[in-house]
């Protein structure tokens, strides 16, 4: 399966039950929310943009597209494109052309289709005076679900500058690493420093874990740590499956077995919660949620092509 087939699924999950919209209890967050305080690297760009977290819609953030908005993007580093629905289009007056590569996904059978595409250059996040000087692709999708006027893939739509995500205090910040970026040394104290792994073309942000398997960090993503070939150890503590519904309306089912402790590079985390997807398409990686990366600031450097998982300060 295509980099764009999965790049759409696997992230902005809707659940019926609700049951992504909070962090459970006892899960890895308990031993790590003393944070000693971290210079961040790198040269912030613009201001600070406050995200708001939803249930079932993920964190999201006002944009606003050639001076036309507010609309709400969710902000998804599993994206790996960014999607825009018609409404925005016609709004914002944004000219349209075919894509070059028509875009088809979803986690079910059902299917999420756009053979059309737009280029964004006025852009402003957070604030309507918050200007970013980019220039990206977004394909154009005919509506999206949960009053969701855009999927924001960061990392293509900040090039060529990094960002930060802060879960816990719901921060992005936009960073220039073009002076120094991101070193494996500078890792923060209980944190760590790891390869930014490209899988194939696919420019997403996926880590290898202490097993070997790659793993896509999904800020998109309610789940733990998600799994979809059986590859997990515990019980499931007689949880009932759960729909969850993705953005092409089908659903597919998930169940939330019993912690594991998993490694990222030098970082273990312990008792991630961990959800077990069925009825995924062949080819859908392991995830890594929001409800695994919670205490952290996820930190990006695409000059580097290094990750920082550092405790956010509280």
């Amino acid at each position: 399966m295509s980099k764009l087939k999965l790049a759409i699924a696997l992230s902005t999950l809707i659940a019926v039950t609700g049951l992504w919209a909070v962090p459970f209890a006892g899960t890895a967050h308990g031993h790590l929310w003393r944070a000693e305080t971290i210079a961040m690297q790198g040269t912030p760009v613009g201001v600070l943009v406050r995200l708001k977290q939803s249930s079932g819609r993920g964190l999201l953030t006002d944009v606003w597209i050639r001076g036309s908005g507010p609309f709400t993007f969710a902000v998804d580093t599993g994206a790996g494109v960014t999607l825009v629905s018609r409404s925005v289009i016609n709004r914002a007056q944004l000219q349209t052309h075919a894509a070059t590569k028509p875009l088809a996904g979803g986690l079910s059978a059902g299917s999420i289709i756009s053979n059309q595409s737009t280029s964004i250059e006025q852009i402003a996040i957070g604030r309507r005076d918050n200007q970013l000087r980019s220039s990206f692709s977004a394909a154009v999708v005919e509506s999206l679900p949960g009053g969701i006027d855009g999927i924001l893939d960061p990392t293509s739509a900040f090039q060529p500058y990094g960002y930060s995500i802060d879960l816990p205090n719901r921060e992005l910040r936009i960073i220039d690493f073009s002076g120094r970026g991101l070193r494996v040394q500078d890792a923060p104290p209980n944190g760590a420093i790891v390869k930014w792994v490209r899988s194939g073309n696919d420019d997403r942000p996926f880590v290898r874990l202490g097993d070997g398997r790659q793993a896509l960090i999904d800020t998109g993503s309610g789940f733990g740590l998600a799994v979809s070939d059986g590859r997990v150890v515990g019980r499931n503590h007689n949880q009932q499956n759960q729909v969850i519904r993705d953005l092409a309306g089908g659903s597919i089912s998930a169940r939330r077995v019993e912690p594991v402790t998993v490694s990222i590079g030098p970082l273990m985390l312990k008792s991630v919660p961990t959800d077990v997807l069925f009825g995924a398409p062949a080819g859908t990686p392991v995830i890594i949620g929001r409800d695994a990366l919670y205490p952290f600031r996820l930190t990006f450097d695409p000059t580097t092509r290094l990750i920082e998982i550092a405790p956010a300060e509280r």
